[in-house]
């Protein structure tokens, strides 16, 4: 091979790379829009829109819609467009459930193996997210902490990359009862009972605080229903209406 072939093939492969980077980019940023709810269910989604904003061109804009409709949260529908799918509570309750699983098992664990020094970062924890009342976003992130490190305490910080991966559409519905309908002091109350019954050495207090604590998604998204029914499916194959759609503040 001649070095003209070479360069050829250097330019090819950048070419390549250079296209699954603004893949791998724009994938990860409209993901987490979603996911925030700053994309609500049922938002219409324009490539050329969003290749503009994005500053791409429309092409991993549309291979990262075709991924995310693999995950269920794009829909694309043809001569109408893709939209961000609705809250299907089907999907809620499976990841719901693969999250339950992981943790309460970690949590038996945690249980034998708090010392001073994870109950102190337990502690620190919850007193941040005392201070982060009023900032949604803060306090999810520092929720996601609590939970990992929960794990971490009890051996099983990798376990958090299968909750991960396994949560998307939990954490959707998640952010909406945050934003929506639950208070975070509340939230806060529920880690705080989760802490207090590993420190006095109640494994099942623990268990049924953090039982409680996860499952109480479901009553928060059944009250965000009863107020926005349209950011809910009420069938896969229902088509869209393409207009704007308010961004959820």
């Amino acid at each position: 091979m001649d070095d003209g072939q070479n360069r050829y093939g250097e330019r090819v492969a950048k070419g390549v790379q250079a296209r699954r980077s603004a893949r791998a980019v724009v994938h990860e940023q409209l993901r987490r829009r979603i996911i925030s709810a700053e994309l609500p269910p049922g938002a219409p989604l324009s490539e050329n829109d969003l290749a503009a904003e994005l500053a791409v061109s429309r092409t991993p804009v549309r291979e990262s819609l075709i991924l995310l409709a693999e995950e269920d949260l794009v829909q694309v529908f043809p001569q109408l467009g893709s939209f961000v799918s609705r809250v299907d509570m089907a999907l809620v309750a499976n990841a719901q459930f693969v999250r339950e699983a992981i943790e309460l098992a970690s949590l038996r664990d945690a249980a034998g193996r708090l010392d001073a020094a994870g109950l102190a970062a337990l502690r620190d924890l919850l007193a941040r997210q005392r201070l982060a009342e009023g900032d949604t976003d803060e306090f999810f992130r520092l929720d996601e902490e609590f939970h990992q490190l929960l794990l971490a305490i009890g051996g099983h910080e990798r376990a958090w990359r299968a909750v991960e991966s396994a949560k998307a559409h939990l954490d959707r519905a998640r952010r909406l009862g945050l934003r929506l309908v639950s208070p975070v002091a509340l939230l806060v109350a529920q880690h705080g009972a989760v802490v207090d019954a590993l420190a006095a050495g109640d494994l099942g207090a623990a268990e049924e605080a953090m039982r409680t604590h996860l499952r109480a998604v479901f009553s928060d998204i059944e009250r965000v229903r009863q107020q926005s029914p349209e950011l809910f499916a009420s069938g896969r194959l229902a088509r869209p209406v393409r207009r704007s759609v308010t961004t959820l503040q």
